[in-house]
């Protein structure tokens, strides 16, 4: 299929003969086909992941001819954040920060297992169980390391899903002002400030069934 034929909307026939001449699309597709040809990541990398991703960036896969071999250095010049590698705790609001400085429209692929749902430091006291659980994400790539081979695959996907989207429903293009993700803040353990009456809530509530079993050993013990 030729970038023509991709840009013209099925809906409206052309004449044979005007058909290497006219093209008939919709604003959607037009503007959905320069978004997707043009990528920017930021230049962001976490750990193991960031290497492969890197390697796809060099010259045997080359994800220039996706139209991104522009890595930002800045999050205010990118729309895509890649999440390469296993988020800590510590990483968490910083990542959060770099996400809240790109431009609408952006987006966040989730690369790798520890990415995705913490890998195999899921239980660790450092690591968080998926970045979803605190950015939107629009691609998951699941592998540990995923391969280049993958990283393109999920790039390719993340290309598909713009080119569905509508000017009429996407959020960056709606009369309410978008709000920035709260940053989590570091104390005994991270947390999002707004959910903090619901956190302590639920820390009562153990204690509470702690205190209740302990309760009742003791009382079978005598």
């Amino acid at each position: 299929m030729t970038e023509n034929e991709s840009l013209e909307s099925p809906e409206y026939e052309i004449d044979p003969e005007l058909r290497g001449a006219v093209a008939i699309t919709t604003l959607d597709r037009l503007y959905n086909w320069s978004r997707k040809s043009s990528v920017w990541p930021t230049m962001f990398g976490l750990a193991c992941c960031a290497i492969e991703m890197i390697a796809t960036a060099a010259g045997r896969y080359d994800f220039a001819r996706f139209g991104m071999e522009v890595m930002r250095p800045s999050p205010r010049q990118s729309d895509l954040l890649i999440i390469s590698g296993t988020v800590t705790k510590k990483m968490v609001p910083n990542i959060i920060r770099l996400y809240n400085q790109m431009p609408e429209p952006k987006y966040v692929v989730s690369m790798g297992a520890c990415a995705n749902g913490g890998g195999p430091f899921k239980y660790g006291y450092s690591v968080v169980p998926g970045i979803d659980q605190y950015l939107p994400v629009d691609v998951y790539i699941p592998g540990c390391p995923p391969t280049p081979e993958a990283l393109l695959h999920g790039l390719m996907t993340l290309q598909k899903k713009i080119e569905k989207e509508s000017l009429k429903t996407v959020r960056w293009y709606q009369k309410d002002d978008i709000p920035a993700i709260p940053i989590p803040e570091l104390a005994e353990d991270i947390y999002l400030p707004e959910k903090l009456p619901e956190i302590q809530q639920t820390l009562k509530t153990i204690e509470a069934e702690k205190a209740a079993s302990e309760s009742e050993n003791q009382e079978a013990a005598a």
